[in-house]
């Protein structure tokens, strides 16, 4: 597979010089400075485009044109946005640019409630316990109903069997601290959203009730309607997809469970496999995220990337470990439940070209002074990426492919 890493543009802390000694080849970003539903100019991605391939890289994948939440909610001016959206992927396309990893998560990109949770090892990794979860649910969004449906939370079989999260919560309650509801805020709605192109922002003065604002967009939208909305779009872009050679791949739900009352429709096989029959056209794709889908303990990961292999267009390599009690982590890529060795095989033989990145790595050896985005560590990441490079090397080997390591002797 091709190696690719996410960057987040030419202020991002980590340089395109630095990512082509490790063996980077592609460079999946986005135009981090467009507002959100706003057209991406050819100027503006022809000039990003041209700065990654001063470095001997290419812009390999689009990570993330945004979908704007009217389209997913299905708002009066749905229609405007998705001729907005086509125009930025006509222009993405005369740019030499065809694939596009987007999300369809109502409100949310990705939750973690602690984003530097000790490790065995003496590094950190992303976290999400469901108690903490709850408490800013319950106590902090104070949303209505939210207590009545975490008392009714079960856990998928096999993991928290027992567990009453809405008593751990209110547990929590009694030693919470203004500063850790702060941190939580931080970890749950700014830290994880505010340097994608998402809602939020770092700026934002009162993220609590913009958050509440967001939710109020889907009052009366279940997981048939989101399901209908995400058609209606997929529908309306296809001709230019088809017409331009675009490739839209959706990530998965992260993490794929219901939350905060929003219906969430691409976190389990029968969900993946809906929104490829709904809109049954090659250029409808997904990104196969092996972490999402595996902090689910209902996903057999690896049979569902048997499965869908022929309409991935896009690879993140990471895994996460499910602890007994249903909380989960970021997992070493060698461990956890994604199982990334036979992940390379399965997506090797079926397109040796595909871009992957790996994703989410540990925080160690002084990242977490350095500024980076959350998740989105250099030198974790890096280890990662060697990792992996490891498993490609011995996964081409066992099947005949020629690998070769950029950068050497080129």
């Amino acid at each position: 597979m091709e190696r690719t890493w996410r960057w987040f543009g030419k202020n991002d802390k980590i340089t395109l010089a630095m990512l082509r000694q490790i063996g980077v080849e592609g460079i999946v970003t986005a135009l981090h400075d467009v507002p959100l539903g706003e057209v991406w100019t050819r100027e503006k991605i022809r000039d990003l485009r041209e700065y990654i391939e001063s470095y001997g890289m290419r812009w390999s994948v689009v990570e993330s044109l945004p979908v704007v939440e009217t389209i997913k909610y299905g708002g009066p001016d749905r229609d405007e946005q998705i001729e907005v959206y086509k125009e930025s992927l006509r222009n993405l396309s005369a740019e030499g640019i065809h694939t596009i990893c987007y999300n369809f998560m109502p409100v949310l990109d990705w939750a973690r409630t602690d984003l530097l949770h000790d490790n065995p090892n003496g590094s950190s990794n992303l976290y999400f316990s469901y108690a903490e979860f709850a408490y800013f649910d319950i106590y902090i969004l104070k949303r209505e109903g939210a207590r009545e449906e975490w008392a009714k939370f079960e856990f998928p079989a096999g993991v928290g069997q027992g567990r009453n999260v809405l008593a751990e919560a209110d547990e929590l309650s009694k030693t919470m601290t203004p500063e850790k509801e702060h941190k939580l805020v931080e970890n749950i709605i700014i830290k994880t959203q505010g340097f994608v192109s998402g809602n939020f922002s770092e700026n934002d003065e009162a993220p609590i009730q913009k958050f509440r604002d967001f939710l109020d967009l889907y009052k009366g939208i279940d997981k048939a309607q989101l399901r209908a909305n995400m058609k209606y779009f997929l529908e309306a872009i296809m001709p230019t997809c088809e017409e331009y050679g675009m490739n839209m791949c959706v990530h998965p739900d992260d993490p794929p469970i219901e939350i905060l009352g929003l219906p969430r429709i691409v976190r389990t096989e029968e969900d993946i496999e809906w929104f490829l029959k709904a809109v049954d056209n090659k250029h409808n794709g997904l990104t196969f995220c092996a972490g999402s889908l595996s902090a689910g303990a209902y996903n057999n990961v690896v049979e569902m990337a048997r499965k869908f292999a022929p309409r991935t267009h896009f690879v993140h390599l990471r895994s996460c470990h499910i602890f007994p009690n249903g909380d989960f982590t970021e997992a070493s890529h060698l461990g956890g439940r994604a199982d990334i060795v036979e992940l390379a095989r399965i997506f090797e033989r079926e397109n040796p070209d595909l871009p992957m990145r790996v994703d989410h790595g540990m925080t160690m050896l002084g990242d977490e002074e350095r500024g980076y985005n959350a998740g989105y560590s250099f030198l974790g990441r890096m280890f990662a990426l060697g990792q992996v490079q490891g498993i490609l090397a011995t996964v081409d080997r066992e099947l005949g492919i020629e690998y070769k390591q950029p950068g050497f002797f080129d």
